[in-house]
């Protein structure tokens, strides 16, 4: 009997299962699905989780693994809508291009609530998102490309390439494509009235809140990120805001350019002094604090790996032991290399580290030197030196001169082969002759006297 109320809980259950699943597919289904465009259905609001993740700060690799992550708790959770919160400037193609297939590869409903900025790359990855829903007195556009220094991309390879990225972007929700192109290109010129739209050559397209919304390149003006939720036709009951954590936060400071350099210099400047002039202790903690902190920052940035940190500890073991065993410098150069290498491959651009290093190498070679002229008595060098001299002082009692016995005669009384010992006023002393065989019992003169070198010859 238990056996088969067993069996009928069982098979109900795969019945109530079975009836689920499709209804929750059908759910699905009549939402917005994954890059849909257009204006939303507010008739139904969706159930389910509605995840709001923030992009408010420079484009790069850092904000890339933040929003990766963003996307798989998303995912984790089983979202039903994804909203990306921008205010940004824009910042490096490259991280905008992953990001931009992420939003647009996304299984979850994507939309952009733009609340201040979307300029640059910013623009591009908005354009990605299902919807587009702006604040009012935002704006989104002015994407041309720049250098790291803010000067305009000349480069017609690099213009075009870019170009047909905002193009293609634009044409996944049938946007104006000379639009997305007039957000970059300098060149171009048009007039569309019918959009609110025109463009003289030289100028860049940057859209407020309503003349996106007149040109299509909005669906609609939302105050907060709820209201733009509320009209995409979702419920507000289950809102999740993704944050920054307290290592994610650390690391956008610690990959600032001019904080990277600051590392470097600290951290060079520091080891350096501590293996050349050892006995502080100071210097090396606080240096080698440096590069971990360098290296902690790139890590959770995204951009270091594992092997950065080996090559780094690597070149460091090289040229400590560079300074005890003798390797004719090949130590020392595998070791520079090792370190250089370690350095530049942490960072999101290896130009920018190569810069950052440069300068940090040089401002560290001054200071060092300056600590070395300072505490030359404690340098490692004077392990090196021998600094100790035969003084009377210190109980050394220098060989004296014989000057006395020059011209005086004796006897040798040992083979003179051309040393040995002769008898010269009572007393034995040891003697050389100038080259030839004197025999034993020979009379001697002694012709000179250099140090404790008494030279005889025979009469």
């Amino acid at each position: 009997m238990r056996g088969f109320r067993r069996l009928a809980l069982a098979g109900m259950a795969l019945i109530l299962l079975l009836l689920f699943v499709p209804l929750t597919l059908n759910t699905y289904a009549d939402g917005a699905a994954p890059g849909a465009s257009g204006a939303a259905s507010t008739v139904e609001s969706h159930q389910g989780p509605v995840f709001i993740i923030p992009v408010d700060h420079e484009i790069e690799r850092g904000l890339q693994r933040f929003l990766e992550r963003g996307f798989e708790e998303a995912a984790n959770y089983g979202a039903v809508l994804i909203v990306l919160e921008i205010d940004t400037p824009g910042g490096l193609v490259g991280a905008a291009e992953q990001i931009g297939t992420m939003v647009k590869d996304s299984e979850i409903p994507t939309a952009a609530f733009i609340k201040g900025d979307a300029a640059s790359a910013g623009s591009y990855i908005a354009l990605n998102a299902g919807n587009i829903i702006m604040k009012p007195g935002s704006m989104i556009g002015s994407a041309s490309l720049v250098d790291m220094n803010g000067q305009r991309v000349d480069d017609a390879k690099l213009i075009s390439y870019w170009k047909s990225k905002m193009v293609g972007a634009a044409a996944l929700n049938d946007r104006d494509p000379d639009i997305a192109a007039g957000m970059m290109d300098i060149n171009l010129e048009f007039d569309k009235p019918e959009l609110g739209v025109s463009k003289a050559k030289g100028e860049i397209i940057s859209l407020t809140s309503d003349e996106a919304l007149k040109a299509g390149y909005a669906e609609q003006i939302a105050e907060t990120p709820e209201e733009a939720i509320q009209w995409l036709g979702y419920s507000t009951d289950d809102i999740f805001r993704v944050e920054h954590t307290g290592a994610e936060k650390l690391s956008q400071f610690l990959t600032n350019p001019i904080i990277m350099t600051i590392l470097l210099f600290i951290g060079i400047a520091g080891v350096v002094i501590e293996l050349l002039i050892p006995g502080f202790g100071a210097p090396g903690v606080i240096g080698t604090l440096a590069f971990a902190l360098y290296f902690f920052g790139n890590y959770v940035a995204g951009f270091a790996g594992a092997e950065t940190w080996l090559l780094f500890i690597l070149g460091l073991v090289m040229l400590v032991l560079e300074l005890f065993v003798p390797s004719f410098g090949i130590l020392g150069l595998l070791g520079s290399i090792s370190l250089v290498a370690g350095v530049v491959r942490a960072a999101y651009s290896y130009t920018n580290a190569l810069a950052s290093l440069g300068i940090a190498f040089a401002g560290a070679v001054v200071v060092i030197a300056v600590v070395a002229m300072i505490f030359k008595e404690r340098g490692i060098w004077n392990r090196f030196i021998l600094k100790d001299s035969l003084t009377k002082e210190q109980g050394f009692v220098p060989v004296s001169e014989k000057l006395s016995l020059v011209g005086g005669t004796g006897v040798s009384i040992t083979p003179l082969r051309p040393a040995g010992t002769a008898l010269v006023n009572g007393e034995r002393i040891d003697v050389v002759t100038e080259g030839s065989f004197i025999s034993v019992n020979a009379p001697i003169s002694i012709v000179k006297v250099e140090g404790g070198r008494i030279v005889v010859k025979e009469i």
